[in-house]
């Protein structure tokens, strides 16, 4: 997984929430910050980096 998304999904989600999605990526996008990530994203090249906010816990 690209660190990125990987970040994103971290920042939105707790462990036992990304346990209980699993590979459901309906389930995933249904939250309004990864749906906004995943548009976003789309069109970046595959090597493309960035920094995104840290989760608050």
């Amino acid at each position: 997984m690209h660190a990125i998304c990987q970040q994103t999904l971290i920042t939105n989600f707790t462990n036992s929430e990304l346990q209980r999605h699993g590979m459901d990526v309906e389930g995933l996008l249904a939250n309004p910050a990864v749906r906004k990530f995943v548009d976003w994203v789309a069109n970046k090249d595959p090597d493309f980096t960035a920094t995104i906010a840290k989760k608050k816990r």
